[in-house]
């Protein structure tokens, strides 16, 4: 396959230079190239500004992204039988390297890498290179260069490094061990960190901060399992004082409370154009598409392609389980039918919500995602996309970070302590550990009780999968915390398979050095 790419590159080239030397010596003078662009730090702006477009777009966090972390955890199940082939292969296990979700996230986020270091590589030659400015832009794209090879290597391992643009076909790399690539994540992440403010305001809100970096670099360090280095980088986010847990729960996906005091990285959504579904940040159809569609994915009136899984319905504390209270933030996450939406004016009715039923306080009924739906304020009827901002990290995961991190390093109090802190957010005000569920009275029982306050917490925010990722791969998800539940989760499925298209095209990359099972 690969020699055939060769010999079709060759022809086509050989093709070109038949033509006629005038027809290649036409150039217009006022067309933009990279070599005559990012010539100021504005510019540089702009080019850091095209990756988070990517970002925003269909390959990664406006589709594909959540649906790939969603998909290979146990928070969500199929809503029914209108989820698409490609889909339901990630969610049971079926998924092979040409899987089209898995390459739609693989590629955006080489995309992403590409326009990032053509911003870091162009950057010295800026006439104003030393400017606040032009240091902040290339900090910016060293985090996002940094949060995409995290993002490769927590679902791929080691993968292809690419540190400069690749002009050539033979500009391609080997894969990279897994050490090699969190080098690389950390170094660009303290970069970013040395080159970003704590805040912004104004039209600059959704750029990464000093404390987005931090964060990174923990989420990288734990899945690691080296809490110590994890638990600096959190504990610098807290010292900041940059990040407060908003009161309610609920204002953190929604349109009426974005980047508010608990947002660490946000990606910003507006209802603004319409969406083409196979759009993306570099596709110009892709247009002024400015909303989002998880609302239309997985809420009670959309599609429902996902819903609540039965296990993490079941993980929420409640009073008929023998728990001292109901957790809020079950209601807050979910919408059942018979539930109240609209401002309270309407009620779910059954034969509004397609697909399959679950299980909720003993009633066979249907449950559907509410976070992020647009239900809360409105009856959109079945074209539910909306402007809501998608919150990528949040500060009640440092709290529960930390709280990990510091019952690995033994200090118990600390770590109930932050534990305790998430629980007290005002509308949620769950009783304190130790609770009858949950003694807290040794470090078994207290990460027990940081694996349930994560997933109620963090439901449905693609954490979960990352967790028992990095959990698993540290042997610690045994006994009562062994997952049950449907993804199939043999050794084969630590790691997704390399793309087809990757091993075809890539000439430093064979079949042998697949990913195990493929």
């Amino acid at each position: 396959m690969k020699k055939t790419i060769g010999i079709i590159a060759v022809l086509v080239v050989g093709m070109v230079t038949a033509c006629s030397e005038d027809q290649l010596d036409k150039r217009n003078p006022n067309q933009l190239t990279p070599d005559s662009y990012f010539k100021n730090a504005a510019e540089l702006v702009a080019g850091v500004n095209s990756v988070y477009g990517l970002m925003q777009g269909n390959s990664l966090v406006g589709r594909e992204w959540f649906f790939l972390n969603h998909l290979r955890g146990d928070d969500f199940q199929s809503g029914g039988g209108q989820l698409e082939a490609p889909r339901n292969q990630l969610l049971i296990g079926s998924h092979n390297p040409a899987n089209a979700v898995m390459n739609e996230v693989w590629n955006g986020l080489y995309r992403s890498i590409h326009r990032a270091n053509t911003v870091i590589e162009k950057a010295p030659n800026a006439t104003d290179a030393n400017s606040e400015l032009a240091k902040r832009a290339v900090g910016e794209a060293k985090f996002l260069r940094g949060w995409s090879y995290l993002e490769l290597v927590t679902h791929w391992g080691g993968v292809p490094i690419y540190k400069q643009t690749v002009s050539t076909l033979t500009g391609t790399a080997p894969r990279s061990s897994e050490t090699d690539v969190y080098a690389l994540v950390i170094e660009d992440l303290n970069a970013a960190e040395a080159a970003l403010p704590v805040k912004y305001s104004g039209v600059e809100l959704g750029r990464a901060t000093k404390g987005t970096a931090q964060l990174a670099k923990a989420r990288a360090y734990l899945n690691r399992a080296d809490y110590a280095n994890a638990k600096t980088e959190l504990q610098k986010i807290v010292a900041s004082g940059a990040y407060k847990l908003t009161d309610e729960y609920a204002d953190n996906f929604r349109e009426e409370n974005e980047w508010n005091s608990e947002s660490v990285f946000e990606i910003g959504y507006s209802s603004v154009g319409d969406i083409n579904w196979a759009g993306d940040g570099d596709d110009p159809s892709w247009g002024n598409q400015e909303k989002q569609v998880r609302t239309q994915e997985y809420s009670a009136t959309g599609w429902r392609n996902l819903m609540p899984s039965q296990t993490l319905i079941d993980e929420f504390e409640g009073t008929a389980k023998g728990d001292a209270k109901d957790d809020p933030r079950r209601a807050a996450s979910f919408l059942v039918v018979g539930d109240k939406y609209n401002n309270g004016t309407s009620v779910l009715a059954d034969n509004q919500v397609q697909g399959n039923t679950t299980t909720i306080d003993g009633k066979v009924t249907k449950v559907s995602w509410g976070k992020y739906g647009v239900q809360y304020k409105s009856d959109p009827g079945g074209y539910n996309t909306s402007g809501i901002n998608y919150r990528v990290m949040r500060y009640a995961e440092v709290l529960l970070s930390l709280a990990e991190a510091e019952n690995e390093l033994g200090n118990s109090a600390a770590a109930i302590a932050l534990l305790n802190q998430v629980r007290a957010r005002k509308s949620v005000a769950m009783p304190a550990y130790p609770t009858s569920r949950f003694k807290v009275s040794n470090k078994d029982e207290i990460f027990a009780a940081v694996v349930h306050e994560r997933r109620v917490e963090l439901n449905g925010e693609e954490v979960r999968n990352r967790d028992l990722l990095r959990w698993r791969k540290a042997g610690k998800l045994t006994g009562a915390l062994a997952p049950k539940y449907q993804y199939q989760y043999e050794a084969k499925f630590a790691l997704l398979p390399i793309p087809q298209a990757e091993i075809d095209n890539n000439d430093k990359i064979d079949q042998k050095d697949q990913n195990p099972g493929y």
